[in-house]
């Protein structure tokens, strides 16, 4: 998923920092958040609670097709611009509350801005065996692949999702627009793509207590959906796809469904999970616990190579902890000669690796301007550059407290060398406008590592 920024105050309005421009966000008379914003009709989802076109600097509201519930249940109008949609990034005061019930109880997130296709066809695997670094022909029906994708120097695209719903149709989602990339790759294949992102939303249900929610929801058993696996449904009377997927790293499922249907769906899942303590959670707490769960963000971790300005900026997947889904023993795919090269070379010459930051670093680095020791509870997602023994080696991303663990952790771009486990390196931090160093430790990823998620 894209990166969000902070909203930031202004008189009776609430300003949105998005990827691309400012917005203006204010709520009307009936909690509805409008946007005043001359905003790209290729960015915006456009599915809106009033489907009004946002040309030549008209007020328009972009919502997901749950705004008319997360609207009314975000308190502080606290919104984040993700791609091209309004996304709550807390409800309540603190998202401790919201990161408490991932981890204690269950949690419902609107994951809707991810971009959604279908490839349908006689070669539809063709084409996704083409595309992705995995072998698609060994996707079963009803199986689902996390992977990424990459350009043909083996740079990584994107990361997403491919779930074989049948022989021939596969629901691919993407944190970016794809569906060119999809048809640039189709040459000669009998296959049609089609972008669903604007027919169909999403809510992540996660936490321990999510599979008792989907129970009472369903009234069926779902103790047999195995992780990463995916079957059709009904909750509530509604036709929903649901996959054993999610973003926390938590026992968790992911609910896909018309959009027409999204706000009858929503009150189906409150229903059923009020006796289990269900609350909404916004993409702050979300973003705490994917880093627990040892899980990258583009845009944070890594630049998709279609954007990316500078060769350090790009990545293959063995660079950022992804080596693993590359498969030399499939067909040929999209990147593959480069990664061989890659790999012939010695192997890519940075890899990813957990850091923990030493809490005695942290106080000696405020101790020094007289000031207590602080940490935002939001991730840090800006890069930190990472030092050995005073040499600038690589760098640190989203750094956040763990409330889990109860330390300081992130992910760190560090040489091979440096990047096994008990590695001693630093890390910059900022006090007053001063930097300082912090001392860290690499660890082994994830940070947490919670059995019920396979359950």
């Amino acid at each position: 998923m894209p990166a969000l920024q902070d909203e930031h105050a202004l008189p009776g309005l609430r300003e949105v920092r998005g990827s691309r421009e400012a917005v203006v966000a204010a709520a009307d008379d009936d909690g509805v958040v409008a946007l005043r914003h001359p905003v790209s009709p290729s960015r915006i989802g456009a599915y809106t609670t009033r489907r009004s076109l946002p040309l030549g600097g008209r007020d328009v509201t972009v919502g997901t097709a749950f705004h008319p519930r997360t609207s009314r249940l975000n308190q502080k109008l606290a919104w984040g611009e993700w791609s091209g949609y309004l996304s709550a990034q807390v409800y309540a005061d603190f998202h401790d509350i919201e990161y408490n019930a991932i981890r204690e109880a269950v949690a419902v997130i609107d994951v809707s801005p991810l971009y959604k296709y279908v490839i349908a066809g006689p070669d539809a695997g063709r084409l996704v065996d083409r595309v992705i670094t995995r072998d698609a022909t060994k996707l079963a029906v009803g199986q689902v692949y996390y992977t990424p994708w990459c350009d043909e120097r083996g740079r990584v695209i994107d990361d997403g999702t491919v779930t074989r719903r049948d022989e021939t149709t596969y629901f691919w989602t993407a944190a970016d627009p794809s569906s060119r990339w999809f048809s640039m790759n189709a040459h000669g294949l009998d296959v049609t793509i089609a972008d669903v992102s604007e027919d169909v939303a999403a809510l992540a249900l996660q936490g321990p207590r999510a599979r008792e929610v989907l129970e009472a929801a369903t009234r069926q058993d779902w103790s047999d959906l195995r992780y990463f696996r995916h079957r059709r449904t009904e909750v509530g009377g509604i036709e929903t796809d649901v996959t054993r997927t999610g973003y926390t790293g938590d026992l968790g499922y992911e609910l896909w469904v018309d959009t027409e249907a999204a706000v009858e769906l929503w009150d189906a899942v409150f229903e059923a999970g009020g006796p289990f303590g269900i609350r909404p959670a916004g993409i702050r707490a979300l973003d705490v616990a994917r880093v627990e769960a040892g899980l990258i963000l583009i845009e944070v971790e890594y630049t998709s190579s279609r954007i990316a300005r500078a060769a350090e900026q790009e990545y293959s997947p063995f660079e950022i902890g992804l080596g693993r889904m590359v498969d030399f023993a499939k067909a040929d795919f999209v990147g593959r000669r480069a990664l061989e090269l890659e790999q012939a070379g010695g192997g890519p010459g940075r890899r990813l690796a957990g850091l923990e930051l030493d809490w005695a670093g942290i106080e000696a680095v405020f101790a020094h301007h007289d000031l207590p020791p602080e940490v935002s509870p939001m991730v840090h997602r800006d890069p930190a550059p990472a030092f050995k023994q005073g040499r600038l080696v690589g760098r640190a991303t989203s750094l956040t407290w763990s409330p889990t663990l109860k330390r300081m952790i992130g992910f760190a771009s560090l040489p091979p060398y440096l990047a096994a486990p008990g590695t001693r390196v630093s890390v910059e931090w900022m006090v007053e406008g001063e930097p300082g160093k912090v001392p860290a430790t690499v660890v082994e990823l994830p940070f947490l590592d919670l059995p019920r998620k396979r359950a």
